[in-house]
């Protein structure tokens, strides 16, 4: 290495060591461990093999033996997951940082006595998308495949967090799932049973949405804010804001839902439709016939 790259390397680390008033501003509670992403991944694994564990571990015949090696996964997840919350709470501002390691504890055993009800609502996933895909052929192809799945494990994992007052891991965790399937789900959302996602890609679900039992939306599917208040300091007011979606509705692909506005049950939302206002039970809304225009030179576009 020459003396020039030396001093050139030398100088960038050393402004990049020092930590300004901006960059100490960003970080909450002073210094310490923040959550991994990579934990947070094995986190989602093990509560996977545990969900699924016939799938995505080896099928054991006999209770005991199953119990046993839930057991070992259930208890790995108990220590790793422990960790990552002690290290969330540092986001929680009205924690002092000795405080983080005593809160935790009753937050893991808190979201493990859940892990019962995140399987059996994560199976009623299971089975609508069964009922809604004709090609699918098998539960198998769908827990194994479905990217659908992956991101409702993500979903309901962080939500059933986010209800015990975590902060920040819940969003890592939906951000995680996001990334790898293209599927972005708030994990304030409340979603109910049996819920599907055909195909998946593009569809968004805002913090506030309120979802039902039996509903089913396509790729592109967006249930967003239509607009949001600001405090006076300028920040969004965080307020209800998405739409409310009743039992049995089906949005077909692309369809863009906004505001606070509810969609009765049993409606059926066309593919490109822009909703932005509440629609009756048993509504069906399609697309407005296409109108040809002309345009000179971009004008009017």
């Amino acid at each position: 290495m020459t003396k020039q790259a030396e001093e050139i390397l030398s100088r960038s680390i050393g402004l990049l060591a020092k930590s300004g008033p901006e960059e100490e501003r960003m970080v909450p509670n002073g210094s310490g461990a923040f959550p991994s992403i990579e934990c947070l991944r094995e986190v989602i694994s093990l509560v996977k093999r545990i969900i699924f564990p016939d799938f995505l571990n080896r099928r054991r015949n006999s209770c005991v033996t199953r119990a046993h090696y839930i057991g070992v996964d259930v208890d790995k997840l108990y220590t790793l997951l422990r960790r990552e919350i002690e290290n969330g709470l540092r986001f929680d501002e009205s924690k002092e940082a000795e405080d983080t390691e005593a809160a935790a504890t009753p937050i893991v055993l808190g979201f493990i006595e859940t892990l019962p009800e995140i399987k059996r609502m994560l199976l009623t996933d299971v089975e609508a998308m069964f009922n809604n895909d004709p090609a699918v052929e098998n539960f198998g192809e769908i827990i194994l495949c479905y990217p659908v799945v992956q991101a409702m494990v993500h979903y309901r994992v962080a939500h059933a967090l986010l209800k015990l007052g975590m902060p920040v891991i819940p969003r890592i965790i939906t951000e995680i799932a996001h990334s790898d399937t293209g599927i972005d789900i708030h994990p304030g959302a409340q979603i109910g049973e049996y819920f599907s996602i055909d195909h998946g890609t593009g569809v968004v679900i805002g913090e506030t949405c309120v979802i039902g039992n039996h509903v089913n939306l396509y790729q592109g599917v967006t249930l967003g804010a239509k607009n949001f208040s600001l405090d006076s300091n300028g920040r969004p007011v965080n307020i209800p804001r998405h739409p409310i979606i009743e039992d049995n509705v089906t949005i077909y692909s692309n369809a863009t839902v906004l505001g606070r506005i509810t969609i009765g049950k049993g409606s059926i939302i066309g593919g490109n439709v822009w909703l932005t206002n509440s629609v009756p039970p048993g509504s069906r809304i399609l697309q407005r016939k296409a109108v040809n225009t002309s345009f000179i030179d971009g004008l009017g576009i």
